[in-house]
């Protein structure tokens, strides 16, 4: 079994990055949170609601780092190995 596709750029060594999948995980997770909130608070149970704030307000924070991350890894790459768009 292979690690990686082939024809693909990421070694052993260096392997791909995980920030699209860290992403995505954070959008469902802000996603998710902010339906939880909505519904606790309409439910009257504001502990679980504010909670659910919290974990949102967390997740839409990761949105934000890993989306810097994403654009200076792109910065730092050489012209030639650019992903392509």
């Amino acid at each position: 079994m292979r690690g990686q596709p082939r024809g693909r750029e990421g070694t052993p060594e260096r392997p791909y990055s995980a920030l699209n999948l860290r992403l995505a995980l954070a959008a469902f997770g802000l996603l998710v949170s902010v339906v939880f909130a909505a519904v606790m608070f309409r439910a009257g149970h504001l502990p679980f609601g504010w909670l659910a704030v919290g974990l949102a307000l967390t997740a839409a924070v990761d949105l934000v780092v890993v989306q810097r991350r994403r654009v200076a890894r792109r910065r730092a790459a050489p012209r030639d190995r650019r992903p392509r768009e």
